[in-house]
């Protein structure tokens, strides 16, 4: 890998709640992210895959410092964000950008396009005149596939992957270093999804941008990621390239998730489900406020044993740039 640009060291994020039915009584703790370490390269796509409730989002957040951290570090360029200041870290925005999930809701629908797209310019305080402004709006349309004669549109006169399109316009405009995109598809038509997907490619391209790719759907991560970070209820499963997960997964969960994701061809399917050592996804994900004890996915893993009840597996190195935290990892 090339020298990491992002490093994020033993993060984790927790929340206080109120258990239902608890009333005035002790507060419990959500363990949205448990401990999370790994690096990304200048230039590097990492995916971050997991159920709905696993954390992705969270730890998106995290690493932008749009949510607090409980514990760990993120060093970004060898620097700890968490030691910024309010006004360093607004300076730093322009370096770390995200592209939301919901390409209208993320959208402010009483101003235009190119204002909406404008805004991270005003925000940061470049001083630009009104054409120049308009100048690097019209270009950056142009580069996401927009045409700038819709400049003075409203979010509802565009669709789904328009929308999207205006919110990459918008996290690109300051021309960052780092872009988290956080389930930036999965709103949109299969049809429109591989468009997006393939600008961001481009952009990465053009631009030399980072990416964290987070999404539930493998098969969008395959196309697009370098390498992948499975995340189940707020810990690290398994992290690998692109080849050694889809090709030779190591915990039973990053097999399940891939034994889940449809073929096109019926006959293809029914040979990989005939074939299968993990037995796929069963039961019900469980609470972050009330973890299992010892490896969180045990009560849904094929495998599990007393020792997975009792000791929480580590991330050991399988193999070169392939780690998993598994006592019984797959063969």
């Amino acid at each position: 890998m090339n020298k990491p640009l992002l490093r994020v060291e033993g993060l984790k994020v927790y929340f206080p709640v109120r258990r239902s039915g608890a009333g005035f009584g002790p507060q419990a703790t959500l363990k949205a992210v448990d401990d999370v370490s790994f690096e990304v390269g200048r230039g590097e796509t990492l995916g971050i895959v997991g159920e709905s409730g696993c954390g992705k989002s969270t730890l998106g957040r995290a690493v932008l410092q749009l949510v607090a951290p409980s514990a760990g570090r993120i060093l970004w360029l060898g620097n700890d964000l968490g030691t910024l200041s309010k006004a360093e870290m607004r300076r730093k925005r322009a370096e770390l950008q995200i592209v939301f999930q919901d390409p209208l809701a993320s959208l402010d629908p009483r101003m235009t396009a190119g204002d909406i797209i404008a805004e991270p310019l005003i925000a940061q305080g470049q001083r630009l005149s009104r054409d120049e402004r308009r100048a690097r709006v019209e270009s950056i349309m142009e580069k996401v596939g927009l045409s700038p004669s819709l400049i003075n549109r409203y979010p509802h006169e565009f669709s789904g992957g328009q929308c999207q399109r205006i919110g990459i316009a918008r996290a690109m405009i300051v021309e960052p270093k780092l872009v988290v995109c956080d389930e930036p598809v999965s709103s949109l038509d299969v049809s429109i999804r591989a468009q997006i997907v393939n600008l961001l490619k481009d952009l990465q391209r053009d631009f030399g941008l980072t990416l964290l790719f987070i999404s539930h759907d493998l098969s969008v991560v395959r196309h697009i990621a370098n390498r992948i970070l499975v995340l189940y209820l707020g810990r690290v499963m398994e992290i690998g390239t692109r080849d050694q997960i889809f090709n030779a997964p190591l915990h039973p969960y990053s097999r399940a998730l891939i034994d889940a994701v449809p073929s096109p061809d019926p006959d293809a399917q029914r040979a990989t489900e005939g074939g299968r050592d993990s037995g796929g996804l069963k039961g019900e994900l469980p609470s972050p406020i009330d973890p299992p004890s010892g490896c969180v996915f045990r009560t849904r893993c094929p495998r599990a044993s007393e020792l997975c009840a009792t000791d929480i597996p580590v991330l050991r190195v399988a193999q070169l740039g392939h780690e998993v935290a598994c006592h019984h990892p797959l063969d």
